[in-house]
């Protein structure tokens, strides 16, 4: 059961880079911010020199952790073990920590769509990755407490799809904001404020597409079970 886990959050991590590269592409086209160059004619460059950043490998390990940590729990449902309270924690706390970061980016994205790079000054800029740590701890620590009574009153089943259905609304809602605040800000031609909106973007992406790997996972198992149900048919056939 776990490598179809490990296979799981493989797919997922290929997924993730096939979908944010095109988002990258359209997000930062043509955009030249003051003493920058533009994106429209070398995109594809400058979309490597991302990948070369140490804050985009960061993400993705930790998106590729997370996802990780959610599938503890369909793990112990697809082995038909009633899971201790331990690992319904774990997904709790995984989920919390998404939201919160979905919270973030979509609080993040508004504020920018509102004040541009007003926002971003220098004096504020100092401050801003404080105010944001503080921000995301906070809404993890909301979170978490919510999920933690769900995780003591649902069963796993219930618990899973509780927490699918949470996160991907979830992502859904903010990517509602963070989109048209990406537009906003490029239509009004900001320096630093695109970059930010597009983080709620890829936030947005990212979470969404966490979602679907409990669903996939199963799907894994299920064939699983069938070709190993034909095996043992076959074998006792005369």
């Amino acid at each position: 059961m776990k490598r179809w886990a490990i296979l799981t959050v493989g797919l997922y991590l290929i997924a993730l880079v096939l979908v944010t590269t095109p988002a990258f592409l359209i997000g930062f086209a043509g955009w030249a911010p003051i003493g920058g160059w533009a994106l429209g004619t070398k995109g594809i460059a400058d979309l490597l020199e991302a990948y070369t950043s140490h804050a985009t490998w960061i993400w993705l390990a930790v998106l590729a952790t997370g996802q990780a940590l959610f599938l503890l729990l369909p793990i112990h449902i697809a082995e038909r073990r009633l899971p201790a309270r331990r690992p319904v924690r774990i997904p709790a706390i995984v989920t919390a920590f998404f939201l919160a970061n979905l919270l973030l980016a979509g609080v993040a994205s508004l504020g920018l769509a509102v004040l541009g790079d007003n926002a971003l000054d220098d004096d504020k800029l100092v401050n801003f990755p404080n105010i944001a740590m503080a921000c995301s701890v906070i809404f993890w620590i909301v979170w978490a407490v919510v999920f933690r009574r769900f995780s003591k009153t649902d069963d796993p089943e219930t618990f899973v799809n509780r927490s699918v259905r949470w996160l991907l609304r979830g992502s859904i809602l903010e990517l509602l904001v963070a989109i048209p605040s990406h537009i906003i800000v490029r239509r009004r031609a900001d320096c630093c404020a695109p970059v930010v909106t597009f983080w709620g973007i890829a936030t947005g992406i990212s979470v969404m597409l966490l979602c679907f790997g409990p669903g996939v996972y199963f799907l894994f198992v299920e064939r699983f079970r069938r070709l190993q149900s034909q095996g043992k048919a076959n074998r006792t056939k005369p």
